[in-house]
């Protein structure tokens, strides 16, 4: 499918800095979509860019993308980057970048139903296979939707939105979705925020199951880097930054002191990441640039010597 709207990559000279690239080096851009993040490091001087990417048309379409025969594409969820690069011959690398969520190809191909700003079938499957948001939408229960929409979207009034979805039912494309949200909710012509964009953002989240997916990527690109590798992920909302916070403050051994009330827990692992950077947010520049990356933050980390602490790979 083509694109035509222009697709620019978030925080791009900050993830390139995190990763310290070295010429020669094996770099994994976890989340190739339209390969920005692999042109910047390949252009820093990376001998190799391994590609992994879920959706089949950011693989059918990255060659043109990035014309480079250093680049190899995997279409594959980043999840399952150790088991792929090992398959390879590739293991360990020295780099991998993950830019969390959907990218702007996806947003803007109306199509593929991510948006509520353009008109298309009520899709969001980032693989493009398996349960389709109308599947989901049209025959789950009134208390799971409201569910999905309170964990995923923190929605406050997820419950009467979840109610008029059930009423509004069969729902086939985005702007119905879209207009269900906002009468619900009370939308007015102006506001400064749509609040479709909570309950789109929850659907999504849980159709393509991307947390869980974040955290066993986190795991996998663990057991992936060497020793003095580095990682660079970029989030865009609190529920993923606090995914990765959380891992990178247990696996560089930030754990809470003792007290009386709560003795100190026995020692663990050894700490598999250091030199872990505080997060990062966009100029103002790049935010007058490109205002979808208002919410990014950058987190950084520099593998360990010390084992992996979960040393089985994803299923």
């Amino acid at each position: 499918m083509s694109n035509d709207a222009p697709h620019i990559p978030v925080l791009i000279n900050e993830v390139v800095v995190g990763l310290a690239v070295v010429p020669g080096e094996t770099l994994v851009d976890g989340t190739f979509g339209a390969g920005g993040y692999t042109k910047a490091l390949l252009g820093a001087g990376a001998g190799r860019v391994i590609g992994f990417d879920r959706d089949p048309d950011a693989i059918a379409n990255g060659p043109s993308l990035v014309p480079d025969p250093r680049l190899t594409l995997v279409n594959e969820r980043f999840s399952q980057m150790d088991r792929a690069l090992a398959d390879r011959g590739l293991l360990p690398v020295d780099g991998i970048a993950l830019d969390i969520g959907v990218s702007s190809m996806q947003l803007d191909q109306a199509d593929r139903g991510f948006s509520f700003q353009k008109d298309g079938p009520l899709d969001m499957r980032m693989s493009q296979s398996g349960e389709t948001a109308a599947d989901f939408l049209n025959h789950a229960e009134e208390g799971d939707i409201a569910r999905v929409l309170k964990e995923y979207g923190e929605e406050p009034r997820a419950r009467a939105v979840a109610r008029a979805i059930v009423a509004a039912r069969p729902l086939t494309r985005t702007a119905e979705l879209a207009a269900v949200v906002r009468r619900a909710l009370g939308y007015r012509q102006g506001q400064k925020s749509d609040p479709a964009t909570r309950t789109f953002q929850a659907i999504r989240i849980h159709l393509n199951a991307e947390l869980e997916e974040l955290e066993q990527g986190l795991r996998a690109a663990e057991r992936s880097l060497r020793p003095g590798g580095r990682l660079a992920v970029v989030t865009f909302h609190s529920l993923e930054d606090r995914i990765v916070k959380r891992f990178l403050k247990a696996r560089s051994g930030a754990t809470p002191a003792g007290s009386r009330h709560r003795p100190l827990a026995a020692a663990g692992p050894a700490p598999s990441f250091e030199q872990v950077a505080k997060p990062v947010s966009p100029s103002e520049a790049e935010l007058a640039r490109n205002p979808r990356a208002r919410s990014a933050r950058l987190r950084t980390a520099v593998r360990t010597d010390a084992p992996a602490w979960d040393q089985e790979k994803a299923a």
